[in-house]
């Protein structure tokens, strides 16, 4: 089955075809369709990702796939949380981001250095769907003093991963794909679908 990843980001795509496998469906970025971008306008990450799937699925007429996806920091209160992608302004790219976290962390020990990467995945059948299939994962652990590895996207340069003793951007593409937020959303939501019957 085609359905659209509401994403413009090629490396969110790799890392997700590799997580739906197991439904064998072929994965389109909503860029293929569209050069329209909606607003995330709403305060949480579930009602972002249905803004991202609806005008996923209007833009191509397949079925849609929406991850709102951020990072939340104890010490900032949970920001950037769902401005994770804008934290360092609207036109902002990784650099930028990691780069104002890590000013807003300056100093603090690893102790109070405390995050979570939070993937909320919203499934469409069709546009006007009512009954969307909502999916939620979380990965604990710790922002670095500085970037390492040179894997990921996004803040993966300065999240570590306590228990495998690795920053996201070190990991290999199969380990990440097992313990990431997106990797335990998607497992959330291949039940949820068996259960609804695809």
């Amino acid at each position: 089955m085609d359905v659209v990843l509401a994403s413009r980001n090629a490396g969110k795509l790799v890392e997700m075809q590799a997580l739906l496998a197991p439904l064998h469906w072929t994965l389109h970025l909503v860029s293929e369709f569209t050069d329209e971008v909606p607003d995330e306008t709403a305060g949480t990450f579930v009602e972002n990702a249905l803004i991202k799937a609806r005008h996923a699925a209007r833009a191509s007429g397949l079925p849609a796939l929406a991850d709102d996806s951020g990072l939340e920091v104890a010490a900032l209160n949970g920001a950037p949380g769902v401005w994770s992608a804008r934290y360092a302004g609207p036109r902002a790219g990784d650099a930028d981001n990691n780069a104002k976290l890590l000013d807003a962390l300056a100093g603090l020990p690893p102790e109070q250095r405390s995050a979570r990467f939070v993937s909320l995945l919203a499934f469409l059948r069709h546009a006007g769907d009512p009954v969307p299939v909502i999916a939620q994962g979380c990965w604990s652990g710790r922002i670095l003093e500085a970037p390492r590895g040179t894997g990921g996207f996004g803040y993966d340069p300065l999240f570590f991963d306590v228990q495998h003793q690795l920053g996201a951007a070190e990991m290999s593409a199969a380990l990440k794909n097992q313990v990431s937020h997106r990797a335990q959303a998607i497992t959330v939501l291949l039940a949820a679908l068996q259960q609804a019957g695809g």
